[in-house]
């Protein structure tokens, strides 16, 4: 492992990505294993302050306008956006969500509690891959992926990324850090109460997680006119964002 010292703080980082299946990708969708392995990870993303990151992220891209278009990659069953939905009202109004994911995992009451909070939400199924490869056309103000980029290995990772490129005006992903604070965290979500899945993947999570400008560095160069930021959202995680320039509010005084 790697010392890097920060602001009279060490933070040590691990050595170079480990991708590998996580247990909760080779299981059917409706495996009782996998469904309480959901469950887990609502409270991981808890644990991990996703929502307060995911909120702080939004000011941080300092949109010209609110965004009314958003997709969620590897959105799984949906409970992380409808938690944000509820947490950014009433200052988002009249959004259309769509949630992408490989499985059709989110329920009638999930999309029964957008519709009440007055967001129009379409469920996609499909591969996040084909959709950055396909010749779809809509185009997102904001997309979301939140602990899903480190499932990818360099090269589809960069292809992922510019199809996001592609069809976005700005990008907010949360993801693992990998550091030895994480790791540690790591191999300590069975506190939380998590089945051997969620224990099992937390710590593959993390061998696969970004430190420094992972991300950034993989960021397509053929699109200029972009704003990116790059960080440690302390303790767990780590945090890539990038807007268009054309979408980002001058700054005032």
């Amino acid at each position: 492992m790697v010392l890097c010292w920060r602001s009279s703080e060490c933070v040590t980082v691990l050595h170079k990505r480990q991708v590998v299946p996580e247990a909760l990708d080779e299981l059917a969708s409706d495996d009782p294993q996998a469904q309480r392995s959901r469950r887990d990870l609502q409270r991981v993303h808890r644990a991990m302050g996703s929502i307060g990151w995911l909120k702080q992220a939004i000011v941080r891209l300092r949109m010209a306008r609110p965004p009314t278009t958003l997709i969620e990659l590897g959105a799984g069953d949906g409970s992380l956006m409808l938690r944000l939905a509820r947490a950014v009202r009433p200052q988002l109004k009249g959004v259309a969500l769509t949630l992408l994911d490989r499985h059709r995992i989110v329920d009638s009451r999930t999309l029964q509690a957008f519709d009440e909070l007055g967001w129009h939400t379409t469920v996609v199924c499909q591969d996040a891959v084909e959709w950055a490869q396909s010749t779809e056309r809509a185009r997102y103000d904001l997309c979301f992926a939140t602990l899903f980029l480190h499932h990818f290995r360099d090269r589809p990772l960069e292809g992922l990324l510019n199809g996001i490129a592609i069809r976005s005006n700005a990008v907010i992903a949360i993801e693992p850090r990998r550091d030895a604070l994480a790791s540690l965290g790591s191999h300590l979500v069975g506190l939380l109460g998590a089945n051997a899945v969620t224990r099992e993947d937390a710590v593959k999570s993390v061998a696969a997680g970004f430190a420094a400008h992972e991300i950034g560095a993989r960021w397509p160069a053929q699109e200029d006119g972009w704003w990116t930021d790059e960080f440690h959202a302390w303790p767990f995680s780590h945090a890539f964002l990038a807007i268009r320039t054309s979408a980002r509010a001058e700054c005032t005084q």
